[in-house]
C-alpha cells in the first residue's frame, strides 16, 4: 500500500477509519477496508473513499448498486487528480464489468433461466414463471 497517500487521506478525512482486510471494500459510515498490496492499489482505496464521500450507506436494487459504483468510480477520478494517481479506464472497466456480469446472473430466473426484473422492493419477478402460476 502507498503508505504516503494513505497518510494524506487519514490527514484529509480523519473521520474515516482504515483497516487492512482481504478486499479493498466500503463498510458504511466510515470504515474502508484496506485489500492486499497490487499494482492497482491506490485506485481502489481511492474507489472507495469515493463511496465515503458520496454517502453510499446502501442501495434497493441492483441497478442502483452498478450506478453507485460507476457514480465511486468517477468520484475516484477528481481524487486521482487531486492526488496524483493514474487513473487507469481499463481497471475500472474491468471492476465494473465483475458487477455487470453479477447483475446478469442474479437476475437470471433459476427455473427458465429468462432475465427477470426487479422492483423497487429489490424483488426479482420472472416474467414467465410467475404467469404459469
Amino acid at each position: 500500500m502507498n503508505t504516503v497517500l494513505l497518510n494524506r487521506l487519514r490527514a484529509d478525512y480523519p473521520e474515516i477509519h482504515f483497516r487492512n482486510g482481504t478486499k479493498f471494500l466500503f463498510k458504511p459510515p466510515k470504515t474502508i477496508v484496506l485489500g492486499p498490496d497490487e499494482p492497482e492499489d491506490a485506485l481502489l482505496l481511492l474507489h472507495e473513499v469515493g463511496h465515503f464521500l458520496l454517502s453510499h450507506h446502501d442501495y434497493q436494487t441492483n441497478v442502483r448498486r452498478l450506478k453507485m459504483e460507476r457514480e465511486a468510480w468517477e468520484k475516484a477520478r477528481e481524487l486521482c487528480q487531486t492526488y496524483g494517481v493514474y487513473y487507469d479506464e481499463e481497471v475500472v472497466e474491468r471492476e465494473l464489468n465483475t458487477y455487470r456480469e453479477w447483475l446478469d446472473k442474479k437476475s437470471r430466473c433459476p427455473i427458465c433461466g429468462l432475465a427477470r426484473f426487479q422492483t423497487p422492493n429489490g424483488k426479482f419477478h420472472c416474467p414467465r414463471c410467475e404467469n404459469l402460476n
